[in-house]
This record gives C-alpha cells, sequence and structure tokens, in this order.
C-alpha cells in the first residue's frame, strides 16, 4: 500500500472516529459504554471527550499536512516525527482497548488502533533502496 492511499484511508477514519466523539459529547451514545467503562460522570466524560476530539482534529491536521507534502515531494522530519508518535500512541491505546469492559469498544476500539497505527507506519517508513548497483 502506498503512503496517499494510507493517508486516505487515516482521513476516513479519522473522520468517523470524530463523529463517533461528537455523538458521546452530545449524549447521542451513552458515556458509560466509552472510555473502558472508567468515566463516573458528565463533567469527566466532557473533558475527556474535548481533549480526544482536540487531538483528533491536531492528528487529522498534521496528516494533512504529510499529504500536501507527499504531493509536492518535500520531506519534513518534525511532520513525520509527529506521524511515528502517532504510530506509538496507536499502539498503546490497541493494548488499552483489550481491556475494555464493552466487547464492542473491544472488538472495534481494538481494530481501529490496530489499523490506525500500521497506517501512520507505512506513511512515516522509508523506502528500501531496492536498486542493486549501490556496491552491496
Amino acid at each position: 500500500m502506498n503512503k496517499k492511499v494510507a493517508l486516505i484511508i487515516m482521513f476516513f477514519i479519522l473522520g468517523i472516529v470524530l463523529i463517533f466523539h461528537f455523538l458521546i459529547l452530545t449524549n447521542q451514545i451513552p458515556y458509560e459504554k466509552v472510555w473502558a467503562g472508567k468515566l463516573n460522570s458528565i463533567e469527566e466524560m466532557k473533558s475527556f471527550e474535548t481533549i480526544s476530539i482536540l487531538l483528533n482534529i491536531f492528528m487529522l491536521t498534521i496528516l494533512i499536512v504529510k499529504y500536501k507534502l507527499l504531493k509536492r515531494k518535500i520531506k519534513n522530519k518534525a511532520v513525520d516525527i509527529l506521524i511515528w508518535a502517532f504510530a506509538v500512541f496507536f499502539a498503546l491505546n490497541t493494548f488499552g482497548n483489550l481491556f475494555a469492559k464493552s466487547t464492542t469498544e473491544l472488538i472495534f476500539g481494538t481494530f481501529i488502533t490496530l489499523t490506525s497505527s500500521i497506517l501512520c507506519f507505512i506513511i512515516v517508513k522509508k523506502k528500501r533502496n531496492t536498486d542493486s548497483t549501490n556496491g552491496i
């Protein structure tokens, strides 16, 4: 899979995740069913959801920048470092989802975060030089 396809899939995933978090924030989805069932109040839910929405918007912004850089064939180490951090964040979040009380969160949360981690890795991995004339 190439980097641009991985980025487009990530745009889709983050868009769905943002909608999901807005549905929680607006009480369309009960907060007791998310965050591994660890939220104790509406105030706590609002804090967690606000931080999550802002973090997802930040990630989406960085990935849009990366997409534009790829189109122009420009490299930016700072953007790549942030995407590596996203890959690690999603990998750690995958382990957290394995302890969810809700089966739905366990299955979908684990799938989404694992997929996101792999996609972020694809986005920032360096191309292997397949040219055999490099004096091997």
